[in-house]
């Protein structure tokens, strides 16, 4: 996220009353002009969770317009792992879809593909193959941040690292690909991470990245 879009989301959740939120995440941005995100897909594997609280992890995909993002969930309010896709927050304002709760130790894929109509959001947990899928109408949207968060409320990053495996990040618009050969964004480097096996296949102006590891390690 940049400084803008991370400000429009920290408005929106003092709006809902929600405070103390301690930020980290990468993020890969398009290098060509017209250049945006129409893929995100990955495996994440899924952390202890020490405690019920306000951790939300996730990948997602931000717009140029930064009017909020789509994203996958792994929320620990409950005290329980629950994993659900959605858009946060508003224009449009979208009901949050389907999800499974999933433990610790476990793995989910993530699928979010852009088609003619819809976004389709796909999630399915490694240990039983649950499957649900959603759709939403973000198709109006150029999403150009492609971003691993961790967003945490009161809480401390003490469930150890966040690994996301054979991620897959499709961009349409230009045949630059130097965005997947370069080292994601830190926000204000306050992680600790490791990205491994990037490459990048062209066909026309789609360009396929596949990184075979994004680990966010802890604190820097």
């Amino acid at each position: 996220m940049r400084f803008a879009s991370l400000f429009t989301l920290i408005i929106n959740l003092y709006v809902c009353g929600v405070y103390g939120v301690t930020w980290y995440f990468l993020e890969y941005n398009p290098s060509g002009s017209g250049q945006y995100f129409t893929e995100f897909s990955g495996t994440m594997e899924i952390p202890t969770l020490p405690q019920a609280g306000v951790y939300y992890l996730w990948p997602g995909l931000q717009p140029t317009d930064n009017s909020g993002v789509y994203q996958n969930v792994l929320d620990g309010r409950s005290g329980t792992w629950w994993l659900g896709s959605g858009w946060c927050c508003s224009n449009p304002s979208l009901a949050w879809g389907s999800g499974f709760n999933i433990d610790g130790g476990d793995t989910a894929t993530f699928s979010n593909v852009k088609g003619t109509g819809n976004w389709t959001s796909t999630l399915t947990k490694g240990s039983t193959g649950d499957t649900v899928t959603d759709n939403f109408a973000l198709t109006s949207k150029n999403f150009n941040q492609a971003i691993f968060a961790i967003e945490l409320y009161d809480e401390t990053w003490d469930f150890g690292s966040l690994t996301f495996t054979d991620v897959t990040i499709v961009a349409t618009g230009s045949d630059s690909s130097t965005w997947c050969d370069t080292t994601p964004t830190n926000y204000n480097n306050a992680a600790e991470f490791t990205v491994s096996g990037a490459t990048a296949t062209v066909s026309g102006t789609t360009v396929t990245c596949h990184i075979d590891t994004v680990e966010l390690i802890g604190p820097a």
